[in-house]
């Protein structure tokens, strides 16, 4: 990742900064992958991300000028300033046979529940997985894919170079607007037969969610009755550092479970980073959210053993990191992500 004068950007165990006298639900939080832009910069700041290719790949870039995209027109402004608070002119990247660029619009801090205005390692970490299964197999060719919390969109916005169709959802007008705004940022990199749309998806409000056309107001990134019938036949499901509240983890299932157990058999990757703090409850340093999230899952062997006659339930297989080649430059992984994959099994699946 490359801030807006092309240099790299250092990594850190993440910050949190709150307001002075301001209340706790207005606490600053910082990515680790944020350190290294400027202090104390306020509004949309423009990162860019290098992603590294195997032999014999190409990436083919369409013009900057993306047609028939005028719903992902964004109306920021975007600057940025170096430590002297001097205006930092942005030069063009040149684009190479061995790698490509991405342009993401993000926040440096936010409060936590407009964390997906950042980019967040465990993100960085599912990118190289989707890099990985587009370089080495069709698996994700022409299929109908969805992220879930998909903050900046980078994730999505990758599965773009295979996927026919692409719904990155999220909750929130500003994140909804970040994400839009990047969608129109990097339009030229994706496949081009590829459509992808920015949804809102509340995992707590009442699912389906309603179609545009019986709305009597129609949110600008609400759902056509079409789109829902696609999001139905989605086989891809993917989320990035989407656990660390227990409250959030049971509507996330909740919702996964909504979309499993419908149309056809699907699957996700799950990407989180282990956060440890010190409660009250356990007397002991503990990653925030874990053992809840733990507790929805069943390990294959598990499944194997009990599955005559059991309740449908999350089937969860752990994806070794090792395996998985870094696309994605100058990051550093460090020990606490995991990337999951995980299906739900024992349901019939209704049309």
């Amino acid at each position: 990742m490359a801030g807006e004068d092309g240099g790299p950007l250092s990594t850190a165990p993440e910050v949190v900064k709150p307001f002075s006298g301001g209340d706790c639900e207005e606490d600053q939080v910082m990515s680790e992958v944020h350190l290294g832009c400027p202090p104390n910069f306020s509004g949309p700041y423009i990162s860019h991300f290098t992603f590294s290719l195997p032999p014999s790949k190409e990436v083919e870039l369409k013009d900057d000028r993306c047609d028939g995209k005028d719903e992902l027109t964004s109306t920021h402004q975007v600057f940025s300033l170096d430590e002297d608070d001097d205006l930092v002119l942005t030069r063009r990247i040149k684009p190479s046979k061995n790698n490509f660029v991405m342009t993401v619009q993000h926040n440096i801090t936010s409060t936590i529940p407009s964390v997906g205005l950042q980019v967040w390692r465990a993100e960085l970490v599912l990118a190289d997985f989707v890099l990985h299964k587009i370089f080495t197999s069709s698996q994700f060719d022409g299929i109908v894919a969805v992220e879930l919390g998909a903050g900046t969109g980078l994730v999505g916005m990758l599965l773009a170079h295979a996927a026919n169709t692409v719904f990155l959802t999220d909750h929130g007008d500003d994140i909804l607007e970040n994400c839009a705004a990047n969608v129109n940022l990097n339009c030229r990199i994706f496949h081009h037969k590829a459509s992808i749309y920015v949804r809102e998806l509340d995992w707590k409000a009442h699912w389906p969610p309603q179609p545009v056309e019986n709305s009597p107001s129609p949110e600008r990134y609400g759902w056509s009755s079409s789109e829902l019938k696609e999001l139905q036949q989605a086989s891809l499901l993917v989320a990035a550092d989407v656990i660390y509240s227990d409250d959030l983890t049971d509507a996330f299932f909740g919702t996964l479970e909504k979309l499993m157990s419908v149309c056809s058999e699907k699957v996700l990757y799950l990407a989180l980073e282990k956060r440890y703090n010190f409660t009250l409850d356990d007397l002991n340093v503990v990653p925030n959210g874990y053992s809840h999230f733990r507790s929805y899952l069943r390990v294959e062997k598990e499944f194997d053993y009990i599955q005559n006659g059991s309740s449908p339930c999350f089937v969860g297989t752990a994806i070794d990191l090792t395996q998985i080649p870094q696309y994605v430059k100058e990051y550093d992984r460090g020990q606490d992500v995991e990337l999951w994959e995980i299906m739900r099994k024992g349901d019939q699946h209704f049309d």
